[in-house]
């Protein structure tokens, strides 16, 4: 007798990167059991008509700032995942510069802590700095998944990590297979042209890109996979925003190196046009660049130059984003929940395909952090993580409905056609009919348990730094010449 399940999904169009098909999906209890043609489903307890409506795997959002601990009146974990919910999105993974920042195993469990009233499945990413090198290993002990190196300044006013550190605790990750995410703009020069411009009087919106030009980013990326590539550790660019610097991720692919990188719908979508009439609303690291640097990003999605889709989810108050100087401004706003409707909308406009934006948004972020088949698929013995998409649906993004405590973002008034509908997390709805499931806060959880790398690949370790404490075998204990080799 073939066993009972939770739920059978009927009618829809399931999406992978290869192909859309027809079908229906079973789900017993976290997992999907079955995806197939509607007669061969099993006897379920409830059942769902999807018809019309496309099933995605739940997005990945590789790159979010939660803001908690620390700045509640930013953002909450409840707030966060509740729009990530909304958002059709399933996993996040949240950065370090929080209040502690995520650079001690006792940071980490106020984290955790603060997590347990999450919407959704998550990873946390600890701070790789100068300070935190003999943290790195007791981190991932106690539940982080990856690290994060903050090369270029950013919210929170962490210390760029010397390359030193940088290149330590690329030693120390490589042999573990743990992936690096980087904030790759020279801090150098950016702090310099800041002050130059902050001298000079500037304080209108395009200071801010004067500052943080491509030559940050193109040099930040060269020293971070340089370093990559001699010790084999394994990296991810966040929040490519330069057409400049693209054929720097071309060049160490082709070499070997295993680089990720992420772009976001604002550096897709914005450039100075917009920042003219928005100012400080759009003021993010790194910056919104000319309109000469949307296409080839897009190029580069289309080629997997870049891997995936990420948002940079970095929400402020309204007033902390409204200040008449924009080096007051503070730097990002909320994305997390307005990522899918507008990648939606450019595939509606014929930019990409759905199977396009799925490998984007899901496989290739799932593949990254050492998830796929668990997550990033809809198939048989993945978790449950759904998006349910209406590509028919048309509105308007309004910053008054957003999840997040963050009330004011670059998207406001923006036309979209393609929600998600219901979201569904480990067979859970955690959105339905457009609208948050209030209880299932605290139904997320860490992806930690379930991470599998790959087998690593390190380099050179002969020459890393804990192989040349000791004086190898044969070598004078000091520097003082032999008597008779005078």
């Amino acid at each position: 007798m073939t066993r009972e399940v939770d739920l059978v999904i009927r009618g829809a169009r399931v999406v992978s990167p290869d192909q859309i098909i027809e079908a229906s999906v079973a789900i017993a209890g976290e997992h999907i059991v079955a995806v197939g043609h509607d007669d061969t489903m099993p006897p379920a307890r409830a059942e769902m008509r999807a018809d019309g409506l496309y099933l995605l795997p739940g997005a990945i959002d590789s790159h979010v700032h939660f803001r908690d601990p620390g700045y509640p009146n930013k953002e909450t974990w409840k707030t966060g995942s509740a729009a990530a919910a909304m958002g059709g999105v399933t996993t996040v993974f949240e950065m370090p510069n929080t209040n502690p920042p995520t650079g001690t195993v006792e940071a980490l469990r106020i984290k955790l802590k603060a997590a347990e009233s999450s919407y959704c499945d998550f990873g946390i990413h600890g701070l790789l700095g100068d300070e935190s090198i003999d943290q790195l290993e007791a981190l991932l002990d106690a539940g982080v998944t990856s690290f994060k190196a903050f090369v270029g300044n950013t919210f929170g006013n962490l210390p760029a990590p010397t390359d030193g550190a940088l290149l330590e605790g690329f030693e120390i990750l490589a042999p573990l297979g743990i992936r690096t995410v980087v904030h790759a703009e020279n801090s150098s020069i950016l702090f310099r042209r800041q002050k130059h411009l902050q001298n000079a009087g500037r304080i209108d919106s395009m200071a801010h890109l004067a500052a943080r030009p491509a030559v940050a980013e193109i040099e930040a990326i060269n020293r971070v996979l340089t370093l990559a590539e001699w010790t084999g550790a394994r990296v991810h660019i966040a929040h490519h925003s330069a057409a400049d610097s693209l054929y720097l991720l071309r060049e160490f692919k082709r070499r070997g190196v295993d680089v990720t990188a992420e772009t976001c719908p604002q550096y897709l979508l914005l450039n100075t046009d917009h920042m003219l009439k928005l100012g400080g609303v759009m003021r993010v690291n790194p910056p919104i660049r000319e309109a000469r640097h949307n296409q080839p990003l897009w190029d580069a999605l289309m080629d997997g130059t870049l891997d995936m889709i990420a948002t940079d989810h970095a929400p402020h108050t309204p007033e902390e984003k409204t200040r008449e100087s924009i080096w007051e401004c503070d730097c990002g706003f909320p994305g997390v929940e307005t990522q899918m409707p507008l990648m939606l909308t450019e595939v509606n406009r014929g930019r990409a395909s759905l199977m396009d934006y799925v490998r984007w948004s899901s496989v290739a972020p799932a593949r990254a952090w050492g998830l796929y088949g668990t997550k990033g698929v809809i198939a048989p013995g993945a978790h449950a993580d759904i998006a349910f998409v209406d590509m028919t649906r048309a509105g308007t993004l309004s910053q008054n409905k957003l999840q997040s405590i963050s009330k004011i973002s670059p998207w406001n008034g923006r036309a979209v056609q393609g929600y998600p509908l219901h979201t569904l997390l480990r067979g859970r709805f955690v959105m339905r009919d457009g609208k948050l499931v209030a209880d299932a806060a605290g139904w997320g959880r860490s992806v930690k348990g379930i991470q599998k790398m790959p087998t690593p690949k390190p380099r050179n370790m002969e020459h890393y730094s804990s192989a040349i404490v000791d004086a190898p075998a044969g070598i004078p204990a000091n520097a003082v010449p032999l008597v008779d080799a005078l």
